[in-house]
């Protein structure tokens, strides 16, 4: 799957590890600087309050991709309930590899372990959005069956 020679092995964050905690602030802010984030940096206050927040909200959980003792992508997953299934879902709000890692199977990894995840806590399904932008995401989205409604879905913003 990764296609360099050195393993990559996804782990679920500890976020009280300051190790883990300091490698997801690093990919997200390195993410949000890419034009599929937000084409900048992130504030030094949402770096301040990403960890604290996230372990603050019970259904949200990472992931986080490691190549050796480096960790290399992040996956930041909001667990909720689909009223029309009756059953779980998951939300991948963030998908990121450090950028000398995008294209070597790092997203796909996460994805994998993602959807493995979901399966296991009987879950029907997980769902993603991509700014219209990032075309690689979408190429790597599409490869994993990732598809639009039939008829298009607006995501929706207000911000506070």
């Amino acid at each position: 799957m990764y296609h360099d020679a050195v393993s990559l092995r996804i782990v679920e964050a500890d976020l009280d590890d300051a190790r883990h905690a300091e490698a997801l602030v690093e990919i997200i802010d390195d993410y949000a600087r890419e034009p599929g984030g937000q084409a900048a940096p992130l504030s030094e206050e949402a770096k301040a309050k990403m960890v604290p927040g996230l372990r603050a909200t019970p259904n949200a959980s990472v992931l986080l991709a490691f190549e050796g003792d480096t960790a290399v992508g992040a996956a930041v997953l909001l667990w909720s309930f689909s009223t029309f299934a009756g059953r779980r879902m998951v939300n991948v709000h963030d998908l990121a590899a450090r950028s000398g890692h995008r294209g070597k199977g790092v997203g796909t990894a996460l994805l994998v372990e993602t959807e493995r995840l979901a399966r296991e806590r009987d879950c029907c399904k997980v769902t993603l959005e991509v700014q219209d932008v990032n075309e690689g995401a979408k190429r790597l989205y599409g490869s994993l069956g990732f598809a639009s409604f039939e008829s298009p879905t607006w995501f929706l913003t207000r911000r506070l």
